[in-house]
């Protein structure tokens, strides 16, 4: 028995308890006395308060109801109003989990039902929501969830016993350093690796959707990156540019915990699933399989913002909202009990957005501020009103002359942020009415936001619980699932608003609506994200007037007639707000280190904190390492 256990066990009845497990960080103890389980609340309040740890107490799976016998009795106690769709039985954790589209009914005043459902069933409910539209993929991670649940349970012990069994390693002194494998001085291919005299924690692992080839992938052949000393992946959000690799990990051995919020698991399982499907319609092999990316959702494990989890015996994380993207989060890590503490912000927006709150600035301790700089430079200055405003007038002119807008976009975040926008430009009339098909992945991806209202700023929340009115549930919506209905859309006479992925050109249906609008003059091109140096939509909104296009073996040239219009309706802080993010953060970091930006904004950026905070600051080099303590 672990000693923590063992520690534990001390405060809490052991007589009382038949068996006991890890569950990550987390503590769970099993019991096979009932008045225990019902009335243990005031004990583990006790032993919480001693460890610092989270404990939980669960019936033993002897304990249960039959499952058949308990989802009869759970719908019974639960008003039909909630809609239930299934319960979904996880005997070896003593936990039912309950689908229902309403999970604040499910719960009842002060959780009066949860409490009876225990009570009456002896197994531990959880409630998730039912996404208003529905999502496949959602679906599909639940249940492989689901179907490996003894897999599930054996992982997230041996995860535990990695946190709680001591040190692996001898330790002689006591370092920190941090390897720059991608990202630095460039956007795309987001990897650090952090390392201690114990732990090797990879932050991040993405690939350079610019690029081809090698020259996309991090630097994993550096000398310091070995895939089997790693201990876990802590990933800052769900685009590919920090997690489109991560499945690759899995292919060639990886084995180890996935660290994200839920949204940001659902996310990336779905754009990573695309990528695949995007280089085989490209005539390439993919570089992993569907397997490796169940593997990795297997082996992920999920934080709330502000919870506070132990990942090795020297490093613990807290995960606080980055306003970036539904479930992007700023990563918090206290190093060895307080001798050293680092902040990643991954990528951050620093104002509050259509759909989110701005980011998190409050912090425990801060040493080290490792910031994102993509628009770090100086001219890097964006006004949203502005660009509402300009988004309004494109669209409308366009729709008058009867032509139709093709809006690139990122798979999430900027997608739902210009369908917030556009829902309520539509609603207030001050744009024509005309459907917004969807394209892509962006149907799935919406769904996913709504099944986590919760990640959504307060407006859209209260929009959502309190009015009913959910803007992503609008008719003006129009989901597109084939080749077919794509070429039906360009055929048809009339305005409409195209939103498809990829947001660079970068293959994906937005260039299937490319090569079938591009040469029309009525037509209009929006950029609204981020254009990388070399791709096709950096050459596009640069001028280029032609453009070579190639699948399959054969070439296409486009002669580029629409109007190009350029919006920044961005989840990255522009100059002002980076400066404002630093200004603000508290405490105030010792040193700041900028990445995920050009060259030139890296080392723009750095300078300017320098000199108005009178911080130590670096820009550092892809394959640098630099020592933190």
């Amino acid at each position: 028995m672990p000693d923590i256990i063992k520690e534990v066990l001390k405060i809490v009845p052991a007589e009382k308890i038949a068996d006991s497990a890890f569950e990550g960080a987390n503590i769970v103890l099993y019991t096979n006395d009932k008045e225990f389980f019902l009335d243990h609340q005031s004990i583990i309040r006790q032993a919480v308060s001693e460890f610092k740890k989270r404990i939980e107490v669960r019936p033993h799976p002897s304990l249960c109801m039959e499952p058949e016998k308990a989802e009869k009795r759970i719908r019974e106690l639960i008003p039909e109003e909630a809609g239930i769709q299934e319960c979904l039985f996880d005997p070896p954790r003593a936990m039912v989990i309950i689908n229902a589209e309403k999970p604040g009914i499910v719960i009842g005043k002060q959780g009066e039902i949860l409490r009876a459902i225990r009570e009456q069933t002896f197994w531990v409910p959880l409630i998730k929501r039912i996404p208003p539209l529905r999502s496949k993929l959602i679906e599909g991670i639940r249940s492989v969830l689901f179907d490996h649940a003894e897999d599930r349970k054996k992982f997230l012990d041996k995860t535990g016993h990695r946190v709680y069994d001591g040190w692996l390693r001898e330790k002689k002194h006591e370092w920190v350093r941090i390897s720059f494998l991608g990202a630095a001085r460039q956007v795309g291919r987001s990897c650090l690796l952090l390392q201690t005299p114990e732990s090797r924690i990879l932050l991040d692992c993405g690939i350079d959707p610019s690029q081809e080839g090698p020259e996309s992938y991090p630097f994993l052949d550096a000398p310091e990156f070995n895939i089997s000393e790693i201990d876990a992946v802590i990933v800052s959000h769900a685009h590919l540019d920090h997690t489109g690799l991560i499945p690759y990990l899995f292919k060639y051995g990886y084995q180890g915990p996935i660290y994200c919020t839920e949204p940001t698991r659902d996310i990336m399982a779905l754009l990573q699933l695309d990528f695949i499907k995007i280089q085989r319609n490209e005539g390439e092999d993919p570089i992993y399989t569907t397997e490796d990316v169940r593997s990795m959702v297997l082996h992920t494990i999920c934080i709330d913002y502000d919870a506070v989890t132990d990942i090795t015996p020297d490093m613990r994380l807290t995960f606080y909202n980055a306003g970036h993207m539904l479930g992007s989060a700023i990563v918090h890590l206290n190093i060895g009990n307080g001798l050293h503490n680092l902040v990643y912000t991954g990528d951050i927006k620093y104002a509050r957005t259509n759909l989110l709150e701005a980011a998190h600035t409050q912090f425990p301790r801060v040493e080290t501020l490792i910031m994102e700089a993509t628009y770090g430079g100086r001219d890097n200055v964006m006004n949203s009103r502005e660009a509402d405003d300009y988004m309004t007038e494109v669209v409308t002119n366009t729709f008058k002359r009867g032509g139709k807008v093709l809006m690139p976009v990122l798979g999430s975040g900027r997608a739902q942020e210009v369908m917030i926008i556009i829902e309520r430009l539509a609603r207030e009339g001050r744009i024509p009415k005309a459907p917004i098909y969807l394209d892509g992945m962006l149907w799935d991806i919406t769904a996913i936001h709504t099944a986590h209202p919760e990640y959504l700023n307060r407006n859209i929340r209260q929009e959502i619980f309190y009015k009913e009115n959910n803007p992503f549930l609008s008719d003006i919506f129009v989901q597109v699932g084939s080749n077919k209905e794509r070429k039906q859309i360009m055929l048809e006479e009339g305005p409409c608003m195209i939103l498809a992925t990829s947001g660079m050109l970068q293959g994906g249906p937005s260039v299937e609506y490319l090569k079938g609008l591009g040469e029309g003059s009525k037509h209009s091109l929006v950029f609204s994200c981020y254009q990388p140096p070399g791709s096709l939509g950096y050459r596009i909104r640069a001028g280029e007037k032609e453009v070579l296009l190639r699948e399959n073996g054969k070439q296409q040239v486009i002669k580029m007639n629409m109007e190009v219009h350029k919006v920044e309706v961005t989840g990255h802080s522009d100059r002002r707000e980076l400066m404002n993010f630093v200004k603000h953060c508290n405490p105030q970091p010792r040193k700041v280190m900028t990445l995920h930006g050009e060259a030139s904004r890296c080392l723009d950026l750095a300078t300017s904190i320098h000199q108005q905070f009178r911080m130590e600051t670096l820009a550092p080099k892809n394959l640098e390492t630099i020592r933190l303590k």
